[in-house]
């Protein structure tokens, strides 16, 4: 793992992220959690309601659920602004330990894309929710005090850095290079 940033350079990268695409972007990276702690990059994967994003592990239970105890599906797909994870992680290889299902490249500010926002990626529909997505101290401890404080204080907070949590709203199968639209 490269060096972790200062607070001073995550900020001269901000312009950078803040000039993602606004309304169409690219799906950069798809990874799975299968298991606490286990990452896996894929090309392709099955998304659907019913199991999130297929092979990780939000299906089999997560730290939000439901009264019936189900996972909620409000936090069942994470999603990142690619931009941003390539600025924190400083290498492709270092994006996975972040614990995001995907990344893209796209403003995903709450100005830009609201909770309630539908986003077509591939063949299937995920609509953006309100539960708030903040880093933690497995983030620290991968990419340092300076990126956590960058993605969850002043602009952080406010660009959604750390990321968006989303729900199936139409099953489908999404790849890597695909288009990512909002849509009504």
């Amino acid at each position: 793992m490269p060096r972790h940033l200062t607070r001073e350079e995550l900020l001269d990268g901000l312009p950078h992220i803040l000039d993602a695409p606004k309304d169409e972007g690219e799906l950069q990276g798809i990874v799975i959690r299968p298991a606490p702690g286990e990452r896996k990059e894929l090309d392709s994967v099955d998304i659907s309601l019913a199991h999130g994003v297929h092979g990780d592990h939000w299906a089999h239970g997560c730290w939000r659920s439901t009264d019936s105890g189900a996972p909620h599906p409000d936090v069942q797909i994470c999603m990142m602004n690619a931009r941003c994870i390539a600025l924190i992680a400083q290498e492709r290889s270092n994006w996975a330990p972040a614990g995001d299902n995907l990344f893209i490249d796209m403003d995903l500010s709450p100005a830009n894309v609201a909770p309630g926002q539908k986003l077509a990626i591939g063949s299937a529909v995920v609509q953006v929710s309100a539960e708030p997505h903040n880093g933690c101290a497995s983030f620290v401890e991968r990419y340092g005090r300076d990126a956590c404080t960058f993605v969850n204080v002043r602009e952080g907070k406010e660009y959604r850095l750390r990321g968006i949590y989303g729900r199936v709203v139409q099953d489908g199968r999404i790849s890597v290079g695909d288009r990512v639209r909002k849509i009504d």
